[in-house]
């Protein structure tokens, strides 16, 4: 990599660090109830319309049933929002009502978290739609995972020892990570980002002249139609211009602010961040970037002070950031390599100080090879999946990273609450291979990892691999999947893949060269967005309440270090050799197919 793109990247983790640590002291204080006396009286009113004994803790299965509840709520609310838009206000568009299966499959997206997006935001969603449904389920999907990892966190600190696996009281961490966390932070990231020339109005669409307007003469014509003749007789001229553009408006700070602190995605618009009118900046994509990581960096802070040893939040933060930055540095040094076809017919793709280099190929000028590639490997390793660049137009090896970053379970860094309770169950695998190897019961945090942990981490794990390649195979193999590929070989077997993939990890962005708004595609990553999402959140629940009714138990001379180098080079071999290869045999027909074609030609 250049220097500049090593600069970006360590101001980018340096910024990231400063931001994280005092909110992964708040996050620890909500976790524990430990909120100022004010707090407690703005919330009072609250619990108390609800009916909800804040509290009160519940038992793992009544927070599950709580969660599912919720959020099964939530996606029939979006629904009815898109099939009734065209009769409700904030439409000055005249949006029709959304299609039944466009509908379903958006629904589930934005309250799984995942975003993806079949549709072209500005042509389909009113303000009110965009508003009232996508934005509130990016807070609530946002608060959800959160409160997720919470339970976890409870049940590795819990010293309880008459068997109840209590995690804490559902709606009270919604409340309080949605109230005190999501919508201050957001608030101040709009603000930020409305500075920077991202739009937040309610206005019609504007029509204006583009600056590439031609003006041309015409006949004048009268209002029959007919030309209108001077004083000589001949036809009158006026002046007419050409490249008239629409230009969409609408509410769209408040929406990208939660977009990225929530790790959601869905753009405002079709071109998400690589609209000007979404990202205008450099400062703008990084503040982004930052945004993406700020909530699952400081839920590791916040979990080392929550099980009272922050050195294991250390830890599990430095295995994420090892295997990010081997990410990025892969992605740019491919994308940086440019394209050897080019080279070949002799087109400069060289480096200097007129041009960027490599392959800008569906990258914006105004970021780059290394901001494009960054942003990139931040919005998959997290489940964001917002995107400043064409994914579909990166180098196969390039496009590869953020495939595999998504793969791996989205657990560098991964999204708010997912990336780090994810990271949790791959921690629990590399204690118990650990304990086999030296012949003890495997222990983590000061709690017994025995058969019904093992058995619930590896539903955990194996949900999403099931459901990505269960889908890509069907998909491959029916005819109405089929129709959707319009790069017949590796590269269209590589966008089914990243589909997929995307869907079932809950990531959302997309290769795009799949037509998938049909209803082939949305129901079938609908289906693989939801059972992604909940399959494994409540044998992560299951795990939390197991862990909670377990006595914890002194630290010993027996007892294998979690917070050292060697814990951290543990898991992240775990990470890698069983996330990932799961996947090897697809990635072969895929992405490695298409490098090798690429470079043999």
């Amino acid at each position: 990599m250049e220097i500049s793109a090593w600069s970006l990247l360590g101001l980018f983790l340096i910024g990231l660090s400063v931001l994280a640590w005092p909110l992964g002291k708040w996050l620890a204080a909500l976790c524990d109830g430990r909120l100022p006396r004010w707090m407690h009286v703005v919330e009072r009113p609250l619990y108390k319309m609800a009916g909800v004994a804040p509290d009160q803790s519940m038992h793992w299965h009544n927070y599950a049933l709580a969660l599912l509840a919720f959020n099964a709520l939530g996606a029939l609310a979006v629904y009815g929002l898109q099939r009734l838009q065209h009769l409700l206000p904030l439409n000055p568009q005249g949006m029709g009502a959304v299609s039944g299966d466009s509908s379903f499959n958006t629904a589930i997206s934005f309250v799984t978290n995942t975003n993806w997006q079949g549709y072209a935001g500005e042509s389909t969603m009113s303000y009110l739609t965009q508003m009232l449904g996508l934005s509130v389920q990016n807070f609530l999907s946002a608060a959800t995972g959160i409160a997720v990892a919470f339970a976890l966190a409870r049940g590795f600190a819990a010293r309880r020892t008459d068997g109840q696996g209590y995690v804490g009281n559902f709606w009270t961490d919604v409340t309080r990570i949605t109230a005190w966390v999501l919508v201050p932070a957001s608030f101040v990231i709009a603000l930020v980002l409305i500075g920077q020339g991202v739009i937040q109005n309610f206005d019609a669409y504007k029509e204006v002249a583009t600056l590439e307007q031609t003006v041309y003469e015409v006949p004048k014509l009268d209002d029959s139609g007919q030309p209108v003749a001077g004083a000589d007789g001949k036809p009158v001229m006026e002046g007419k211009t050409s490249k008239i553009q629409t230009l969409a408006m609408g509410p769209v700070a408040s929406q990208e602010a939660i977009k990225m602190l929530g790790t959601n995605g869905g753009g405002f618009f079709n071109a998400n961040s690589a609209h000007p009118y979404e990202n205008p900046t450099a400062l703008t994509s990084f503040v982004q970037m930052l945004a993406i990581f700020l909530i699952p960096t400081a839920l590791c802070f916040a979990f080392g002070r929550v099980v009272g040893d922050q050195r294991q939040g250390v830890a599990i933060l430095a295995a994420m950031t090892v295997m990010f930055v081997v990410a990025v540095v892969a992605l740019v040094a491919a994308e940086q390599a440019g394209n050897p076809q080019w080279s070949a017919l002799g087109v400069d793709q060289s480096v200097s100080t007129l041009q960027s280099g490599g392959n800008m190929e569906g990258k914006e000028v105004r970021f780059g090879i290394t901001a494009s590639a960054i942003f990139a490997a931040v919005t998959t390793a997290a489940s964001c999946g917002a995107v400043n660049a064409m994914h579909d137009s990166f180098t196969p090896l390039g496009g590869m990273v953020p495939l595999v970053l998504m793969q791996l379970g989205e657990v560098v860094f991964g999204g708010v609450g997912t990336g780090l309770y994810g990271m949790l169950v791959f921690a629990i695998l590399a204690v118990f291979m650990a304990g086999l190897m030296i012949g003890r019961t495997p222990e983590y945090l000061g709690k017994k990892i025995e058969v019904r942990e093992m058995k619930l981490t590896s539903v955990a794990i194996l949900v999403t691999p099931i459901l990505v390649l269960m889908g890509t195979a069907i998909a491959v193999s029916a005819g109405a999947g089929k129709v959707g590929v319009a790069n017949p070989g590796a590269h269209g077997f590589s966008e089914v893949l990243y589909a997929l993939t995307s869907a079932a990890n809950n990531n959302g962005s997309a290769f795009a060269g799949l037509s998938a708004n049909t209803p082939f595609y949305n129901v079938l990553l609908g289906l693989a967005m939801w059972f992604g999402r909940f399959g494994v959140i409540v044998p992560v629940l299951a795990i939390a309440g197991s862990l909670a009714a377990k006595k914890r138990l002194p630290v010993t001379a027996g007892t294998m270090p979690t917070h050292g180098p060697l814990f951290v080079v543990l898991l992240v071999g775990t990470v890698l050799l069983v996330g990932l290869l799961n996947y090897v045999p697809a990635l072969a027909l895929g992405p490695m197919v298409e490098h090798l074609m690429l470079w043999a030609k």
